[in-house]
């Protein structure tokens, strides 16, 4: 017997792995270059580099992946580490105007998520939660979750 879980309706990973792969692979062309054209090879150098490299990106990916990593579902919408349940959220608000002179008022709403604003590299869709709060959800495909989460929000209400 397999338990699921509700369907994922959207993801975003946060990081991708294949970043941790990028030091040693640079380290190892620079090898290549050296055995190729000088008489001084620096093995000790460039496996030290390697080796810092991986592990520096290793904690950068890992913590990407816990703290900036989007996911919807049926049910909720999770930011990081924190889950939103979709019969909290009252209505995905437009998006926001860049040419207004004034931002939105959701455009200063908290983000949701534990950070302390929308990551580096997202961009904020604006939701009215019940209690008539504002938030900010996020993600790199702002345009996905917006569609994503306005077709789960017409679910949970019945209306699609």
């Amino acid at each position: 017997m397999t338990v699921t879980g509700p369907n994922v309706l959207f993801t975003e990973p946060g990081a991708r792995w294949r970043a941790v792969a990028y030091g040693p692979v640079f380290c190892v062309v620079a090898l290549v270059i050296e055995l190729l054209t000088g008489p001084v090879v620096h093995w000790f150098a460039l496996t030290l580099f390697a080796v810092i490299l991986t592990g520096i990106v290793y904690a950068q990916v890992v913590a990407a992946r816990r703290h900036v990593s989007v996911e919807l579902t049926e049910t909720a919408l999770r930011q990081g580490t924190a889950a939103l349940p979709l019969t909290e959220i009252e209505t995905v608000l437009p998006k926001a105007d860049p040419y207004a002179d004034e931002p939105q008022r959701w455009e200063r709403a908290r983000s949701l998520g534990e950070l302390s604003g929308v990551p580096r590299r997202r961009k904020g869709i604006g939701l009215r939660l019940r209690d008539g709060s504002l938030v900010q959800a996020w993600a790199r495909d702002d345009d996905g979750l917006r569609e994503a989460l306005t077709d789960a929000l017409a679910r949970v209400r019945g209306t699609s």
